[in-house]
């Protein structure tokens, strides 16, 4: 097969969870023989469209700033979709996979897939109906009413959690949903070792109002009143981040808290992770939580939060990864004071969710989307 997979931000250039999931499972379906193309924004010097580890990638555009104070820009879909036009229709394609979010994108997918007649599947990762109300207050009827067209731009839908298939039948009740989770590459995985510093909690994504970071580091405020000497790593950037490094001073925990930017490599992320002792994610808006399954893997325990919109809380629940509690940091504080005292709970937690990350390794998740696509294909 032929694939082309449109997502504005392309990895690794850009560092996210969808990003990755679209990477590594290009990778695999590469090795399974198929030919994969990414459309996006430009995020490398040189050609505009480069062979990078055999994904075709064609640069459409060049990103100027992703995000606007806390919010995603709304004119850089726009351009991307505007340029999108005029390099996808230079291919011919078997299939077009293109991810909802930032929505403008679909609507050029689906006039690829009425001039072409090739099949068109949109990827979900999140569903945010009600969501869009927090994000733009009263504007927010605007984005979940394009939200909703997008919805029915094609029959096919591919979600990556059963959360996020269920808000997508609340738009679109005729959908026809593959729940496909997202996936682990062990090999990289495996392959990091632990770097010499070690931390007794860990943070990893943007850094954005719905994250909760500034929860985080209310819980270790709270924390160091017991154990003085708590170590808490922060990876990632974003918006949040003066406001972030401000809150950490003003709680008098600056040598407690350490911040990093997002690391080049996977492979760094995970020597982070297995040199720490829990996980707290303390996000309210997530379709899967991707970083979730990557501590587990990593032999972490899981501290999350209980919210309608954040799909991370199932996986927590479902994986009996660790803790699902209210977003409060005397809650959040408690489970991990729990955690580093009662010893044999955590190491508990450690076994149990190395072996349940087994069920996420790429080569299971790539055979179900190349199943998917095989069968819309010759349909």
């Amino acid at each position: 097969m032929k694939i082309a997979i449109i997502y504005d931000m392309i990895y690794p250039f850009n560092v996210g969870g969808g990003e990755s999931r679209n990477y590594f499972l290009a990778k695999e379906l590469i090795t399974r023989g198929h030919e994969v193309h990414f459309f996006g924004a430009k995020l490398w010097k040189g050609p505009t469209i480069l062979n990078h580890e055999g994904i075709i990638m064609h640069g459409v555009y060049h990103s100027r700033k992703l995000y606007k104070t806390s919010r995603r820009s709304f004119d850089e879909p726009i351009m991307f979709s505007l340029k999108l036009a005029m390099h996808l229709f230079k291919e011919d394609f078997d299939i077009v996979d293109c991810t909802a979010i930032p929505y403008f994108p679909a609507f050029v997918c689906k006039l690829y897939s009425i001039i072409k007649r090739k099949p068109l599947i949109i990827t979900w990762h999140e569903v945010w109906i009600d969501y869009w109300q927090f994000y733009l207050g009263f504007k927010g009827f605007i984005g979940r009413f394009i939200e909703k067209i997008v919805s029915r731009l094609t029959k096919k839908h591919i979600v990556v959690s059963n959360r996020t298939k269920n808000r997508l039948l609340q738009i679109n009740p005729k959908a026809q949903v593959s729940v496909v989770p997202n996936a682990l590459m062990f090999d990289i995985i495996n392959g990091a070792r632990p770097v010499h510093e070690r931390f007794d909690l860990m943070y990893c994504g943007r850094l954005m109002p719905h994250k909760g970071v500034d929860y985080l580091l209310k819980s270790v405020r709270l924390l160091k009143e017991k154990f003085p000497k708590i170590k808490c790593l922060i990876i990632g950037n974003g918006p949040e981040q003066k406001k972030l490094h401000h809150l950490a001073k003003k709680l008098a925990i600056e040598e407690n808290v350490f911040f990093k930017n997002f690391l080049p490599e996977s492979t760094d992320v995970y020597s982070y992770m297995k040199a720490s002792k829990i996980f707290v994610f303390p996000s309210i808006l997530e379709g899967f939580g991707i970083v979730v399954i990557e501590a587990m893997a990593c032999g972490l325990p899981i501290v999350g939060v209980k919210h309608r919109w954040n799909a991370s809380e199932d996986l927590i629940n479902e994986n009996k990864a660790g803790f699902v509690v209210d977003r409060n940091p005397i809650v959040i504080a408690e489970k991990v004071s729990y955690l580093l005292t009662h010893k044999r709970s955590y190491n508990k937690f450690v076994g149990n969710n190395i072996s349940k990350s087994e069920k996420y390794h790429i080569e299971i998740i790539a055979k179900q989307i190349e199943k998917i696509y095989e069968n819309i294909i010759m349909k």
